[in-house]
């Protein structure tokens, strides 16, 4: 992997894709509960990310593979750098959804 690799941006809809077919791997959005309900990226979890020290209540495998967005990449950002804090060993920001290009479902959970 080049140099080139590390600075070019992340593109969310290739890392849903990636999710998607990674055994174990969580999709979490990190947005607040209002953002989740208008629409979120579907089988998406959310834990906002004011509350993202709850984090252990939800997600006990810290080795399973964490696919983390918001809506422009800053919170999910802030999010990453937390979980991996806490001891999650495979977390990845995967920026945010206003370029996610699928279709978003609403509501709770």
């Amino acid at each position: 992997m080049s140099l080139l690799d590390y600075l070019k941006p992340v593109d969310i809809n290739t890392e849903v894709n990636r999710c998607r077919t990674t055994k174990g791997a969580i999709l979490l959005d990190v947005r607040t509960d209002e953002e989740y309900r208008r629409g979120h990226i579907g089988g998406a979890r959310n834990i906002p990310v004011e509350k993202i020290d709850n984090a252990e209540n939800l997600l006990h495998d810290k080795s399973a593979p964490l696919f983390v967005y918001c809506q422009s990449g800053a919170r999910s950002r802030k999010a990453v750098s937390k979980l991996k804090k806490m001891g999650y060993t495979d977390v990845k920001n995967i920026g945010g959804i206003e370029t996610y290009q699928g279709q978003l479902q609403r509501g709770k959970r």
